[in-house]
């Protein structure tokens, strides 16, 4: 049976933010408020966090959730998730979801599922948002995207793509960090060499597309608050606040 799978890899050590998905906000930790926003879609089958951690490992256990343990050799989540991929041959369809984003939408989870499943030459399917503020567009720490017509990525940098030689012409797109796979497009990034551009901008996407990989975006009207900082954590905890 050919099910669909929201896989979110999980790490307790951060340059910035150590422990991140066990710090709590309003009684659940921060990797709880994910997978309950994963909970809520309606195209997923199943929900996976895939984690090298025993206190990550223990703490989804303890609300119910399902989680596996994966090598700590990993290099990066992709690796992770695939190495979940092989234990499950029923999943067709897998979405990497980051659990840093406690705000994700559901229905934009869905989008990104939908649309690499439902979309024959998508290998891979992402989201961007409209950005016009100047620091962002000019923040490396938040990825750019060009697309074509039809909503295929064409690039990703963290430049302020493309260069206004002539202004008012188009519009500018902020990269979010989430992935919907065909199974078989996952197999082929976790075991593709670094290309010289992934390396150049330190952007694992940019390997699907110098491979000839077709990568279908969705435009949000959503800004995510992913949490990498304490600034972050006080800016979400705010939020959830405000919401009550």
């Amino acid at each position: 049976m050919s099910k669909t799978a929201i896989i979110i890899p999980a790490r307790y050590g951060s340059s910035r933010l150590e422990g991140k998905p066990l710090i709590e906000v309003e009684g659940k930790p921060i990797i709880q408020w994910v997978y309950e926003k994963a909970q809520q879609t309606k195209l997923a089958d199943t929900i996976i966090v895939a984690t090298d951690d025993e206190r990550i490992f223990n703490a989804v256990k303890a609300f119910g959730g399902e989680v596996e343990m994966t090598s700590v050799n990993h290099k990066c989540g992709s690796d992770r998730i695939r190495e979940v991929v092989d234990r499950h041959p029923e999943i067709s369809y897998v979405v990497n979801l980051q659990g840093d984003e406690p705000l994700i939408k559901p229905e934009s989870i869905d989008e990104v599922i939908k649309n690499v499943k439902d979309n024959e030459i998508a290998d891979i399917s992402t989201l961007i948002r409209e950005i016009s503020d100047e620091d962002e567009l000019n923040n490396p720490n938040l990825v750019k995207c060009v697309t074509d017509i039809n909503g295929f990525a064409l690039y990703f940098s963290r430049s302020k793509i493309p260069f206004e030689r002539n202004s008012g012409h188009t519009k500018f797109y902020g990269h979010l960090g989430i992935y919907g796979y065909k199974r078989a497009a996952l197999v082929k990034m976790t075991e593709l060499a670094q290309t010289p551009l992934e390396k150049t901008e330190s952007l694992e996407q940019l390997r699907a597309l110098e491979n000839g990989m077709k990568i279908k975006t969705s435009v949000v009207d959503f800004k995510p608050v992913g949490i990498d900082t304490l600034e972050d954590l006080a800016k979400f905890k705010e939020i959830v606040k405000q919401s009550k």
